[in-house]
C-alpha cells in the first residue's frame, strides 16, 4: 500500500464553507440565547443551556477563524493541517449543537 498523498491544489470550497456556515452559526446560538433569557425570564427559572449554547458560539468562532486562518494561508502542507482543524472543530460544534438542542428541550418540557 502506498502511503496516502496530498492533492497539489487546494479545495478552497471547504474553507469557505466551513468559514461561512460556523459564522451563520455563531448567529444563531446568539440567537437562541436571547429567546432563551426571555423564556426563563418569563418562568422565573434558570438554566444552563445558555450556557452551553455560549460554549457552543465560542466553538463555532474558533471554527470560522481557522477556516479564515486556512483561507489566507499560502503554503499548501500548512493549509492542509489548518482545514482538517476546522473540519474537526466545526464537527464538534455541530454534535455539541443537537446535544445542546435535546438538553434545552428536555430541561424546559420537564420544569
Amino acid at each position: 500500500m502506498k502511503p496516502q498523498q496530498q492533492p497539489t491544489t487546494l479545495d478552497d470550497d471547504i474553507c469557505v464553507h466551513i468559514f461561512s456556515a460556523s459564522a451563520a452559526m455563531v448567529g444563531v446560538c446568539i440567537t437562541v440565547i436571547g429567546i432563551l433569557q426571555v423564556v426563563l425570564t418569563l418562568r422565573k427559572v434558570n438554566l444552563l443551556g445558555d450556557d452551553l449554547l455560549a460554549a457552543n458560539a465560542m466553538i463555532y468562532l474558533a471554527a470560522a477563524l481557522i477556516a479564515y486562518w486556512s483561507l489566507r494561508t499560502r503554503k499548501t502542507r500548512r493549509n492542509y493541517r489548518i482545514e482538517r482543524v476546522a473540519d474537526a472543530l466545526f464537527l464538534i460544534a455541530l454534535v455539541f449543537t443537537a446535544v445542546n438542542a435535546g438538553f434545552i428541550t428536555w430541561t424546559v418540557s420537564a420544569s
